[in-house]
């Protein structure tokens, strides 16, 4: 019997284990879309999103401008390169700032579910939702 129950409970251990590992991932999909919900634990109060087109690049929409830079690591690090920024001002410059600081300051993504994690031992935190297409 003793023989049984060990095998059962590593085959139950197994398959609980692959199947929280079908929801983890390390890092965002090439084509993925995601929109920023939090910043350092806070609300963000305006729209900025975040797209991974295609491997390597980074793209999105800040408060004001859109954006588009290289990665120059390979994901899951996250350190973006000098960014190429439209330059329209508008209402929301101040949390832009904050948006392009914290983005600049990152060096790690993590995704589970649809839920993206930038982030920098001891730095920023960046809640992103994915965006449904």
């Amino acid at each position: 019997m003793r023989s049984l129950t060990l095998p059962a409970l590593a085959l139950a251990l197994a398959t609980g284990a692959c199947i929280a590992d079908e929801t983890m991932t390390t890092e965002p999909e090439t084509g993925s879309a995601w929109e920023l919900l939090r910043l350092d634990g806070a609300p963000f109060p305006a729209r900025a999103t975040l797209t991974f087109p295609e491997p390597g690049l980074v793209a999105g929409l800040a408060p004001c401008n859109s954006f588009s830079g290289d990665l120059l690591a390979p994901l899951p690090a996250f350190r973006l390169g000098p960014a190429r920024v439209t330059r329209r001002a508008c209402a929301d410059l101040p949390a832009e700032g904050r948006f392009f600081a914290a983005l600049g300051a990152v060096t790690m993504a993590a995704v589970q579910g649809d839920t993206l994690t930038l982030s920098a031992p001891g730095g920023p935190e960046m809640i992103f939702a994915r965006v449904q297409p």
